[in-house]
């Protein structure tokens, strides 16, 4: 990284934990989710961007989740990564449901009962092109495409909206440019 790339970095970061602080956001501000996600727009395939590290998925890369509406209105979700140096296909299927119906963007997810998280869509792009997703008590966060990455412009405008709901955009795992 050349002094120019990084020092543009630095300004970057600097103005978005001094927008944060200006905005009066403290500790104890409730996540805000979108206000509503149409769930049929919502399913098929998603490819994950960037994450908080996590314990479920340490070592995956070329990870995608494809969510698929079901009859009985849940959502299953299958989530797929590689991982190691030979590539080996892991997969993950659970099923998703409305947290607080009608609300459509509070989801609860699970692959393995009795655990269940919560899936909260924090950021969708207008034509469905990205979304975010995050926790309540900000300790998950992913951003989604449906492509294999994402224009620089729009990445930028995702990280400067999640400083303003609190989420520390530091602790991302960028994981769009280990695609195969």
């Amino acid at each position: 990284m050349n002094t120019s790339t990084a020092l543009i970095l630095i300004v970057t970061a600097a103005g978005m934990l001094l927008l944060a602080a200006c905005t009066g956001l403290k500790q104890g501000t409730p996540v805000r989710t979108v206000p509503t996600v149409d769930l049929a727009r919502y399913t098929g395939l998603w490819y994950e961007i960037a994450r908080y590290p996590n314990s479920f998925q340490k070592g995956c890369r070329d990870t995608t989740a494809t969510y698929t509406l079901r009859s009985d209105g849940e959502i299953t979700v299958v989530n797929r990564c590689l991982k190691g140096a030979e590539g080996k296909l892991a997969e993950a299927t659970g099923r998703a449901w409305l947290a607080e119906p009608p609300d459509t963007s509070r989801l609860k997810v699970t692959f393995f009962w009795p655990f269940r998280g919560d899936y909260w869509i924090i950021d969708l792009g207008e034509n469905y092109e990205y979304a975010v997703v995050g926790t309540p008590d900000r300790k998950y966060l992913w951003i989604l495409s449906r492509t294999p990455s994402l224009a620089a412009d729009t990445y930028a405008g995702i990280l400067q909206r999640l400083v303003l709901q609190g989420f520390d955009p530091a602790k991302l795992l960028k994981t769009d440019q280990n695609r195969s």
